[in-house]
């Protein structure tokens, strides 16, 4: 948890909690890939020596918190891992599904947030973020 990382010239600690989603929110093709995401995304991080420490892939959006050196910007290792994601899900689920292709998988934009004193409080949101959204299903579903 309070690892400190070091590279040639620096001793850094830098994590981010990340938010994206599907394009259109896809939650069928989504929710089939859902199992098989989660270790594309892990090998994807380490090619940009990129850690993610927490990750929670729900039926519609992605949480992660991921630990990136500062000698990368977080918008070049998200895009990264949702671009080679998307490219990687299309060669092996494109020929399942008409009109998908790759680059259209995921949908514009990303939320971050840098992490500090609260990691706690995030590596427990993640954790429990799918079973909350559950029980908020559920109230509505009888109101």
């Amino acid at each position: 948890m309070d690892k400190i990382e070091s590279l040639s010239h620096s001793k850094w600690e830098c994590k981010y909690h990340i938010v994206f989603i599907p394009k259109c929110r896809r939650r069928t093709l989504y929710g089939q890939l859902r199992q098989h995401l989660g270790e594309v995304f892990h090998e994807l991080a380490r090619h940009k020596d990129s850690r993610i420490e927490e990750g929670h892939l729900m039926a519609d959006h992605v949480h992660m918190l991921i630990s990136i050196p500062p000698k990368h910007a977080v918008s070049q290792v998200v895009g990264y891992i949702k671009g080679k994601s998307a490219i990687h899900v299309a060669r092996i689920y494109g020929e399942r599904k008409r009109n998908f292709g790759g680059q259209h998988f995921w949908a514009r934009g990303y939320f971050v947030t840098t992490v500090g004193r609260d990691e706690a409080v995030i590596r427990a949101y993640i954790r429990h973020q799918e079973k909350e959204d559950q029980r908020l299903d559920q109230l509505q579903f009888w109101s």
